[in-house]
């Protein structure tokens, strides 16, 4: 089996991955080095020799209630995308594209299917923020908020970067943060897929039917 290797943010992490500020075109590398199993240029999923643990993570959603991202999503397959919703182009172009895929589930594995938002502005998206805007892509993803040190760290255990919310040269608000969904199995609860921005409506169609079995695409 052939192998590649990747330059990556975190110790841990085994693919690239790169920083967006969502429209800045901001980017940036990392420093570890990590092996990824198979040749990888013709899949839009980057399948992990070591799959990233989920997340020991409680935080708001947008019902105002604590979710405990363990607990709630033990055994069934998951997704997790940080962003925020004052993203202009890749945040809301990627949960689209995963909203579209989810509805050609039966809709038995849509719902088994866990699709989590964590916002990396959460300053700006409040819990009612989050659910309004949810709310017009698809009302069953999780929007998480929280404190942002925490939402941090959690990305950093997944080799994902963000970066405090800052304004940029024109004074508007950005967030700078990795792009990368990370599917989690529903049989391991390991994190074993990672997704790039490039990946399209097409492919997570493709997809999902074996993610929500905990197959490899």
């Amino acid at each position: 089996m052939r192998k590649k290797t990747f330059a990556v943010a975190a110790l841990l992490a085994a693919a690239t991955l790169t920083l967006s500020a969502c429209g800045s075109g901001d980017s940036d590398g990392g420093s570890a080095v990590a092996v990824v199993s198979g040749d990888t240029s013709q899949q839009a999923a980057t399948v992990l020799d070591q799959p990233f643990t989920k997340p020991d993570l409680v935080l708001t959603d947008t019902q105002g209630k604590p979710y405990d991202l363990r607990k709630e999503t033990a055994g069934h397959p998951t997704l997790i995308y940080f962003g925020y919703t004052n993203c202009p182009d890749v945040c809301p172009l990627t949960m689209s594209n995963i909203a579209v895929a989810k509805k050609q589930l039966p809709k038995a594995e849509q719902d088994e299917l866990r699709i989590v938002f964590v916002t990396t502005d959460p300053d700006r998206d409040t819990p009612a923020a989050l659910g309004k805007w949810l709310k017009g892509i698809d009302p069953q993803v999780v929007g998480l908020s929280g404190k942002f040190a925490t939402i941090q760290a959690a990305a950093r255990t997944l080799g994902i970067s963000v970066e405090a919310p800052h304004k940029d040269k024109n004074g508007k608000i950005v967030s700078t943060h990795g792009t990368q969904v990370v599917a989690f199995s529903p049989k391991t609860n390991g994190g074993y897929l990672l997704y790039g921005e490039e990946a399209t409506v097409d492919d997570y169609t493709k997809d999902l039917p074996k993610i929500v079995k905990g197959e490899n695409p």
